[in-house]
């Protein structure tokens, strides 16, 4: 006859699965909130960071970076050098320019840059067009 009591490990099992699938989905939210407010800090609909791949697009748009530049992501290898440079200028484009800004932003962007006290000052890469109409290149310093 099979027993219905639970076991003390059984219990214990349950509460940390409990536990850490709450703070799981905290996280999940935390990241997706910081998205938002990430895009909306460079002027973007905060929509745009839940929508698949028009993410990216928009993410390059922020940034300044040509879009064709979107196809290296997909070759094996070559992506960690763009997603990195991409994660750099992300930084640059809210104004943090040290090391540890830089690598803050690689592993906790949205967090990091949507939830802080960032401030967007512009794109880093590409050409600027300027008020007298001349296309020159911003400055990343």
């Amino acid at each position: 006859m099979p027993s219905i009591l639970l076991s003390l490990g059984d219990i214990i099992g349950g509460l940390f699965g409990l536990i850490f699938g709450i703070l799981y989905f905290a996280f999940i939210g935390a990241v997706l909130y910081g998205n938002w407010k990430m895009f909306e800090k460079a002027g973007k609909p905060g929509w745009a960071s839940i929508v698949p791949i028009y993410n990216i697009v928009v993410l390059h748009e922020i940034i300044g970076r040509d879009l064709i530049k979107i196809l290296f992501l997909f070759i094996p290898f070559v992506n960690f050098y763009f997603i990195v440079t991409l994660f750099i200028s992300l930084a640059k484009s809210f104004g943090k320019t040290s090391t540890g800004e830089y690598v803050l932003t690689i592993f906790f962007a949205p967090i990091y840059l949507g939830l802080g006290s960032a401030q967007y000052v512009g794109p880093v890469e590409g050409t600027v067009t300027t008020t007298n109409g001349f296309r020159t290149p911003p400055t990343t310093y």
